[in-house]
């Protein structure tokens, strides 16, 4: 339910509704606006009746909210939300490049690749020090030391840290490191860790379910909201369907069907939704053109010899080449390249 607040509402007629939705059992949510206050209703199991609020000093009125995502959606908050990660925002019009290799393999190998993608104009850093595979004989990544390795990548570039939080056990040791916590399309359902992540409050990626459908995955988004985390922002990475010429179907429809329901900010990986490197930049200039606030590339200067997933990285040169066309077709959607954040700072002699 969402209480409108009257133009001639005080704080204390507000405070009196906001106790008297704590007094049913559930939580208020202030949304401020425009043009007036209202109040948003979470926790509630089925409809509140609009009758208990009748009569209250300042309310103008109580709506009905029958989605099931209601932080998610528009009805509780005005505007777009914005994710402000190492001085760069992700949500606004700026488009937001996050590059670097599937896995971390050795602190050489990461740096270097940190290095490249800095170079060719990434904003923020990818990289998996913990490893959710298909197989259980595929490499699973190095752990702590993957974290370390990434702590030091980040000092050497500048550059901040996306990882991926494979389950509870490790998330202390992985938000210590990381700068935004990504969440893989595994455990997109995996509710006893997102509402862990909703209480964290650092800066979330959700990736959508390798099945999911659009309200599915917004309600994921909603177990961390409701938390109270809004640093929250979703990643399309393709869908599995019948199809069997890429690895997975990117389903680029749903870059403007979020945007039409939700305020939360939407980037897309081509790197996983297609499986071959030759297929990444056209479908990453696709996600652009269809209005995603960003991308997340795979990228190695030595694909063949990668430990995962090398098929789908590009070459820094080609991540650079990439670069170059989206400075050019991001101003025809009303996007902009957005600043890289500052160079690291050089150690005092």
């Amino acid at each position: 339910m969402l209480i409108l607040m009257d133009g001639k509402h005080t704080e204390r007629d507000l405070e009196a509704v906001l106790e008297k939705v704590r007094s049913l059992g559930f939580k208020p949510h202030v949304i401020p606006g425009a043009t007036g206050v209202a109040v948003g209703i979470t926790g509630n199991r089925g409809p509140i009746d609009r009758g208990l609020f009748d009569g209250m000093k300042g309310v103008a009125d109580a709506i009905a909210v029958t989605r099931p995502y209601k932080l998610a959606g528009k009805d509780f908050k005005s505007g777009h939300t914005t994710v402000t990660v190492g001085g760069v925002t992700l949500g606004g019009d700026a488009f937001v490049a996050i590059a670097g290799p599937c896995a971390v393999e050795s602190e050489e190998q990461t740096v270097r690749i940190a290095k490249k993608v800095r170079a060719a104009g990434a904003h923020w850093l990818r990289g998996g020090a913990y490893k959710p595979r298909t197989s259980p004989y595929a490499f699973q990544g190095l752990g702590k030391e993957g974290l370390r390795i990434l702590s030091v990548a980040r000092r050497e570039t500048g550059l901040p840290v996306v990882t991926e939080i494979l389950d509870q056990r490790s998330l202390e040791d992985v938000a210590e490191v990381a700068d935004v916590l990504q969440v893989g399309a595994r455990n997109m359902q995996n509710f006893a860790l997102l509402k862990e992540l909703g209480q964290l409050r650092k800066p979330v990626m959700l990736k959508r379910g390798l099945s999911a459908t659009l309200e599915e995955w917004l309600q994921s988004a909603e177990y961390i909201l409701a938390e109270g985390n809004p640093n929250l922002f979703l990643c399309e990475r393709g869908v599995r369907t019948f199809s069997d010429h890429a690895r997975n179907t990117l389903d680029l429809n749903v870059v403007p069907a979020i945007q039409e329901i939700s305020h939360l900010p939407i980037i897309v990986d081509p790197s996983h939704a297609t499986g071959q490197r030759r297929r990444v930049a056209p479908m990453a200039r696709a996600a652009a053109a269809a209005g995603a606030h960003g991308i997340m590339i795979e990228v190695h200067d030595e694909p063949q010899k990668a430990l995962c997933d090398g098929a789908q990285a590009l070459h820094p040169d080609d991540f650079a080449q990439l670069m170059g066309e989206l400075a050019k077709l991001c101003p025809a959607v009303g996007r902009k390249l957005a600043a890289q954040p500052p160079p690291p700072k050089k150690a005092k002699k």
